[in-house]
Formats: C-alpha cells, structure tokens, sequence
C-alpha cells in the first residue's frame, strides 16, 4: 500500500512538471555578438537567472556575428521570422520602429530613472530599447607629454576651448617628438565617422540634420558653423597635424602607445590596453569649440520585436536584466561603461578611484546622441563620405552643400519618415 501511495505520488508529480513545461513560453532572444565568449557568458547569467526565477517564460538565445546581425534582422523582418527580443545599436533603433521592426517598450520607466542619456533608447517620445552599458571617447595623452609641452590638463568641468586645443596640437608639432600630433583613427571607416566626428561638428553648432523638425539637413550640415567645422577638419590633415584617410590601421592600433602620437582620439574599450603601456595616460576631454564638448552616445540596446506575441514576457525579461549586479559584471567583462552610478560603483575600472572612472564622468557630461530618426541610418554615410573627401581635400562648402542635397533626397523619398 505504501508503495502504491509513493507510485501514485510521483506519477502525480511528474504530471504537474509536464504540464509546467508544457505551459512554459519560449521567447526567442536575438543577439549580435557570435564569438565574443565574455559578453556571451555575461548575458547567458542572465538568462539563466531569469529563467530559473519564474515558470511562465524560457528565454532561447541566438547570437550573430555583428557585422551580419543588421542584414539579418532585415531579412528576418521581411521573412516575418523576427524574434521576441532583439538587440539593436542606439542610433539604428529609430529606424527600426518607424519600420515596425520593434514596438514600444513596455517597463516600468522608474527602473531607468537613474541611467545615463545614452542607453535610452528613445523615439518619436516612446521607449522602445534600453542599454546595460555606453561608450565614450577621449581625448588620450600622457601626463608627461602635457607636462613637456607645458599644458595644463584640462578636466570635465574646464575642458580645452578650441584655440587652446589647437594650441596643443601646434606645441605637439612644433616638438619634432612625433609623426603627427593627433591621432583621429581615420582607418576606422563606418559608424566611427559619424559617433566619433560629428560632436566636432556639433561642438562649432552645425549637426548633421536639423534637429527641430528632422525634416532636413539645410543649415545643419552646409551653414557657417558646418563650413567652418569642414575647413577645421581638413586643415588637421593639409596642415599635418593628423593622418589622413590613407593611415596605416596598424598605426592606429599601436601608434599613440609606441609614441607616434601626442594625443589619440580613441574610446573607453581601449584605454587599459594603454594604460599597461605607459601608466602616466590622461583621458582628457573633448574641446569646447564654442558650443560646449560633446562626446558621442549611445551603444547597443535591448528591445521587443514588433510581431512578438510575448511582449509581456520580453518586457519581463528586459527589466530584469537592469539590475545592478548584472550591468556590472557586463561592464567587467567588456570594460564598457556601466549605466547606472551604482552599478559603476560596483565594477573594477568605474568605481571611484578606478582606472576608467573618468569616462563615467565624460558619458554623463559631455554625451550627444547622433540624430534620433529614422533617416540616420543613411545621413550617417552621406555625413561620412563628406568627412573623407574633405580629409582628402575636396571643396568644404560644395561637399557639404552635395551631403544636404543627398541626405534631403533621401527625407522627401521616405515621407519625412514620420517627423
């Protein structure tokens, strides 16, 4: 009888546990970054942790190699295949909602109330994504070289005007101590144009389109402040102050750490490679060219696909993941910018007095998004084509007036996209 009563108890168990698994719903998570085993094993916590704290959803993820992930999600998008969570760069995701590829996100907002501007991702007053982490830029140097040069080092709160700046890159040069003064990365083609340059741009008051309506890049891009940008731009290479386009990518690897280079413009996700170099680096920065220093924001964020039959359960997962703990450890084992004070207080390199606490300070100060729209995905290669050729010394006004034309084109052929 005791044995009948067992029999009966377990069949009744497994049952239930069936019946559980049965009742459980997948949420397919898409992700961008096949082979990076740290970032995977940071998210892959989360799942885990999330799918062991409820019995309702089980998160699948698969990941991508990121230089296909975009054409993928495309594809996808077309095919009707979209996942149930998606990752998307900060400035892609305008262009995702406005396709319907993503819809808004559905947290509670008062979880990101202390997060930096930079991984919100934001459009049209909706949220539709939100980031762990950001990445910033600086300006890198030695302490040794500033003080060589007799320059005072500036800080987040008394950034270089523009003449002063300038005044260093000619103390620099004048030195014979290096090949060139300043390092731009001008090898990194792509996003690096437009998230590491056009804060230059909109540091002299010009931007890449005009921010109040969207509705065209006249004035923006082609005004006075655009045009003198565009003659500062290419007198960094004409003057020889800079590399140009034609730099050797192993130059911009190792260039500012064997010397080369007095100051390097370069990010956060290279600065402790630096540091085991030559422990007197300085992250200084960006100058002030008249309408204060801006810095570049946003990085890859988290969002519900616009067919997903689970938002509920992709929301769940999302705000889960926005703990503390976790966008720490994302920030320890990427050395990206963690994006929350808090959490930044729990990592290795942004707590107070860690190697890379200076870019929480340069994310939260100084941080411009690139232009929220949808249209950015393709004024983002009209704005870096314009850079090159006049690196490469094309006429400012008429390549910026050309730039307006094409990326205004490309506005009236999509409706305005929705502005």
């Amino acid at each position: 009888m005791k044995l009948g009563m067992t029999f009966g108890a377990a069949l009744v168990a497994s049952v239930s546990w069936a019946s559980v698994a049965a009742a459980q719903t997948e949420l397919s998570l898409w992700y961008h970054g096949a082979g990076n085993e740290a970032e995977s094993g940071a998210l892959n916590m989360i799942i885990d942790d999330f799918n062991a704290s409820q019995d309702e959803y089980k998160v699948v993820v698969e990941s991508f190699p990121q230089e296909s992930y975009n054409d993928s999600v495309v594809a996808a998008a077309l095919a009707g295949n979209l996942p149930d969570i998606l990752d998307v760069d900060g400035p892609v995701m305008p262009n995702w909602a406005w396709a319907g590829y993503l819809q808004p996100l559905n947290i509670d907002e008062a979880a990101i109330a202390e997060f930096l501007d930079g991984p919100k991702g934001y459009w049209d007053g909706q949220l539709y994504s939100i980031g762990f982490w950001d990445a910033a830029v600086a300006l890198m140097s030695r302490q040794s070289t500033l003080d060589a040069l007799g320059l005072r080092t500036p800080d987040v709160d008394n950034p270089w005007t523009g003449e002063e700046f300038m005044a260093a890159l000619d103390a620099a040069k004048a030195s014979g101590d290096f090949e060139y003064a300043f390092d731009l990365g001008m090898p990194w083609t792509g996003e690096w144009y437009p998230y590491a340059f056009s804060p230059f741009l909109q540091s002299f008051g010009g931007d890449i389109v005009d921010r109040t309506t969207y509705a065209t890049a006249e004035g923006a891009l082609n005004g006075e402040e655009a045009v003198a940008f565009g003659n500062w731009w290419q007198s960094l290479f004409a003057d020889g102050y800079a590399p140009g386009t034609s730099q050797d990518p192993a130059d911009r690897d190792t260039g500012f750490v064997d010397g080369k280079y007095a100051f390097s413009w370069n990010g956060n996700w290279a600065a402790l490679a630096a540091l085991e170099v030559h422990d007197d680096v300085v992250f200084l920065p960006a100058p002030d060219f008249g309408n204060g220093p801006k810095i570049g924001a946003a990085s890859w964020q988290f969002g519900v696909s616009g067919t997903s039959e689970n938002a509920d359960g992709a929301a769940a997962f999302i705000e889960f993941a926005l703990q503390d703990k976790y966008l720490a450890n994302f920030s320890n084992v990427t050395g990206l910018i963690p994006a929350t004070s808090t959490a930044a207080a729990m990592t290795d390199n942004y707590a107070e007095g860690g190697a890379l606490e200076v870019f929480f300070g340069l994310s939260a100060g100084q941080a411009t998004l690139r232009p929220v729209t949808p249209g950015y995905v393709v004024s983002a290669k009209v704005f870096e084509k314009a850079l090159a050729d006049i690196a490469n010394g094309a006429d400012v006004a008429d390549t910026l007036d050309a730039a307006v034309d094409e990326i205004n084109a490309d506005i009236e052929r999509n409706g305005g996209y929705g502005h």
